[in-house]
């Protein structure tokens, strides 16, 4: 069920026309990366602008000393206490306030432009602008007159730099232009003190055919670029910061960068390394040695989703694709794009390298100087930017998280310390490269304490996923025990035997009672509560990751003994009036369906605590939960998250439809999904500004996986939520905890076949679709279940009629699975 190595429109985007976006072209360009360092090409004919970002750019941060205000903590507890919420949610914030706290977080911005300028003698046909992402090359391509031009462009995995080729095809006069590197203009910074004090240290330069440009950070280090041309034949020259060349046959341009260093010293050894390259380099060679490590990636796993279509829809420009999306539905070619465009965006924005940082909503494509929300926020964006990584085989491209949050965790200890008096540690909602304190000094993200939790589950799922014991032992149970130490401290015992969290958060929302009685939209009048249900669920999974944790490395029966405990005084969930799930449990906060976040559905989604095969009747009221959100309310991660959570409930249809309401409300023509719509459709919240935020791309990619496989703790779903307009198709590789899982279906012909792969030692459920289990097809039709190799490694399990258990072990022969109608 391999996937062929050879080129597939599935794995093409391809695009009629150039970035478009008045303003921020930047928004529309086609992305290249090597997890480090970042391109971004607009696609212009005449004047080309390549915009080039590194993982480690940042600046316009401010990070002040934490004043010890934990003092606060029991005056906001008794007015709590006492139901005076709306003055007690303010205590906190107004204290930093007072203290002339003002911690700022710093914003990634672009580290030059890359500018191509070419004489055209005709106007422009036939053009075409492609990203090939199974090697993260961009193409544009056109005609002028009775000549073919080609530009490509990757950035190299193995020799980090970014490798363009110019390509005139025939012609006596060859291919002439300039280029060179500078400052990328502002889009809105441009009259700010900030941004002039940036572009006085700006130098550029040309000599030979080497072109340069350097410009100083706001911490007194210098970042900069050098690039070189290689011509075949023709001339080349230096004037005023480009290199020209002419009458060339083609035109080779390597850049590399540098950033934190000494412009004096880095950009002589970069010139150092390009003047190494040989005279005679290939274009085709240097991209050969940059695939031999990206297509692997990008193949790491497959999926193809067939409507009878074909090929034909494939082929289809973005455009072409959007449009008809606009009618109603995704063309399911659009869907499978969008599925390997957000891996490919992951795979090309983030990397295992030291200078990686976690996937960011913006990737490594950003094109101003103080983007919104360009950094990394954990109260829902960098989890769900990370949810498909090991299900898709990308589970190797974690270690930046990781190694990210652990970098601040003396911020973190600190936080805990000055503001509530904990131990353990207190991650703020938003942090940046190397400001881990707090600094949106707002209640409703001040007041939340579930970050650690939540990302303490991407470290179990790590551990599961991979078997690492080691990994276990140094870094994800030392992780988890420090997110414990803080609600050890915090917790406070009701009257009744129970914990009580407070204040308590359900991002980003207001209890309904406490939003203005005038109906004025404000965002977040009073977001502090007691018991959010998503605080408690996130506290029930780390105290159960960390039972689990500690059995695998034969811990101390007594600890394991105590965080049962903590479990059984956590307060149960509560149901509402209408049926469906609170999402605050304290009985004072009213229920508001009209918001985005879908924080209260966490033990459904992204967590496994509520099943429909434990729990049927609490599943269903979660299921009513998210049904009565609002879908004027929602934004592009929204319905990703939204997708996923349907996917959950086994509702393949509605989890589809959110899809189809992500394509036509929040995507740009070359894919990249923002926060919102922006026109007044009234598909998702109406806000002018509609940032890109690269999280519902990635968020996509797990609700597509969500529907065709569910991987939980002790079970495996295939096929648990398929849409009815996915009648056949096939998938390869994917993962589960232990092993790896290939499968194909027809839906309408009423078979599945599927083949297991242990890595490790595998006991797990298998649970098949109804449509495909045994008993649910009816016995005249003559219905089987056939597995090979099988003796005792497949047999029923109690779980129900659809439920096998999988029994193999690692390196064993696959387990091949089918049923049908007649096998």
């Amino acid at each position: 069920m391999r996937e062929s190595s050879e080129e597939r429109f599935a794995d093409k985007l391809i695009m009629s026309y150039p970035a478009s976006w008045w303003g921020n072209m930047w928004r529309e360009a086609l992305p290249s990366g090597n997890g480090v360092l970042g391109a971004s090409v607009f696609g212009g004919v005449q004047e080309e602008t390549v915009l080039l970002n590194h993982a480690a750019l940042w600046h316009w941060g401010q990070k002040d000393e934490l004043p010890d205000v934990s003092g606060i903590l029991p005056k906001t507890r008794k007015l709590m206490d006492e139901k005076r919420y709306l003055e007690a949610s303010w205590l906190l914030a107004n204290a930093l306030k007072e203290k002339g706290y003002g911690t700022k977080l710093a914003s990634r911005f672009p580290l030059a432009a890359l500018r191509l300028e070419m004489p055209c003698d005709q106007a422009f046909k036939g053009y075409r602008r492609i990203l090939r992402m199974n090697t993260g090359e961009v193409e544009v391509s056109w005609r002028d007159g009775g000549r073919s031009f080609r530009r490509r462009l990757f950035v190299s995995r193995a020799d980090d730099a970014v490798v363009y080729a110019i390509d005139g095809g025939c012609g006596c006069n060859g291919v002439s232009g300039r280029l060179g590197l500078m400052l990328h203009a502002s889009d809105r910074f441009g009259d700010t003190p900030e941004f002039k004090a940036l572009e006085q240290t700006v130098e550029t330069g040309a000599e030979g055919g080497f072109a340069w440009y350097a410009a100083q950070n706001d911490d007194g280090t210098d970042f900069g670029a050098v690039l070189r041309v290689i011509p075949e034949g023709g001339r080349l020259e230096a004037e005023e910061g480009f290199v020209r060349f002419a009458e060339a046959e083609r035109v080779l341009v390597v850049v590399k960068v540098f950033v934190q260093g000494d412009r004096r010293r880095e950009l002589g050894r970069l010139k150092g390394e390009l003047a190494g390259l040989a005279a005679d380099v290939a274009y085709e060679r240097l991209l050969e040695r940059h695939t031999a490590l990206h297509t692997p990636l990008y193949r790491s796993v497959s999926l193809e989703l067939d409507d009878g279509s074909g090929e034909e829809q494939l082929a289809l420009s973005n455009e072409r694709l959007l449009l008809e999306a606009y009618e109603g539905e995704a063309p399911l070619a659009l869907v499978q794009k969008l599925w390997s465009f957000g891996r490919y965006l992951f795979i090309s924005g983030t990397s295992a390298d030291p200078q990686a940082q976690p996937f960011g909503l913006y990737g490594l494509w950003a094109g101003d100087y103080r983007l919104m929300w360009s950094h990394n926020m954990a109260n829902e964006n960098v989890q769900m930017m990370y949810w498909h990584a090991h299900t898709g085989g990308l589970g190797s491209l974690t270690e930046a998280l990781f190694r990210y949050y652990e970098g601040l965790l003396d911020d973190f200890r600190s936080n805990a310390r000055k503001l509530y008096g904990c131990r353990g540690i207190y991650i703020p909602a938003g942090t940046a490269p190397g400001i881990g304190s707090p600094n949106q000094i707002v209640p409703v993200i001040l007041n939340w304490t579930g970050a650690a939790g939540w990302l303490a589950r991407h470290y179990a799922e790590y551990c599961r996923y991979t078997g690492d014991l080691e990994f276990l032992r140094e870094k994800a149970m030392p992780f988890m025990r420090e997110a414990l130490a803080f609600y050890q401290d915090f917790l406070v015992i009701d009257e009744n035997g129970e914990y009580k969290l407070y204040p308590s958060v359900s991002p980003e929302n207001t209890p309904l009672n406490y939003m203005p009685a005038d109906g004025k939209p404000l965002a977040h009048p009073m977001p502090t509560t007691i018991n959010a249900t998503m605080e408690v669920a996130i506290l029930k999974e780390l105290l159960r990751q960390l039972m689990e944790g500690s059995r695998a490395l034969g811990g101390d029966p007594g600890e394991i003994g105590e965080w049962s405990a903590m479990l059984e005084r956590l307060p149960a969930y509560r149901v509402n009036g209408d049926g469906a799930v609170c999402e605050w449990i304290h009985p004072d906060f009213d229920d508001r369906y009209t918001h985005r976040h879908l924080s209260h559905l966490y033990p459904v989604f992204p967590g496994h605590e509520v099943t429909r095969e434990h729990d049927p009747g609490l599943f269903g009221a979660f299921e009513l939960a998210v049904q009565k959100r609002e879908i004027g309310a929602q934004s592009g991660w929204s319905l990703a998250h939204m997708a996923a959570v349907y996917a959950r409930l086994g509702d393949g249809n509605r989890s589809l439809e959110c899809l189809d309401l992500l394509v036509r409300a929040s995507l740009l023509p070359n894919l990249f999904t923002l926060h919102n719509d922006w026109r007044g459709m009234g598909v998702s919240m109406n806000m002018p500004a509609a940032p890109v935020q690269l999280d519902a791309n990635l968020g996509l990619v797990n609700a597509v996986q969500e529907m065709l496989l569910q991987v939980s703790p002790g079970l495996v779903k295939l096929l648990p939520a398929l849409p009815e307009r996915w009648k056949r198709g096939k998938l390869a590789d994917w993962r589960f905890h232990t092993g790896r899982v290939s499968m194909e279906w027809d839906r309408e012909a009423g078979w599945l076949r599927a083949e297991f792969t242990a890595d490790r030692d595998t006991q797990v459920v298998v649970r098949l679709p109804d449509w495909a289990a045994k008993a649910g097809l009816a016995p005249a039709s003559g219905a089987e279940l056939v597995a090979s190799n099988a003796g005792e490694a497949f047999a029923s399990s109690t779980l129900g009629d659809s439920c096998y258990h999988l029994r193999l072990t690692s390196g064993s022969p696959p387990l091949a699975i089918a049923a049908s109608r007649s096998c």
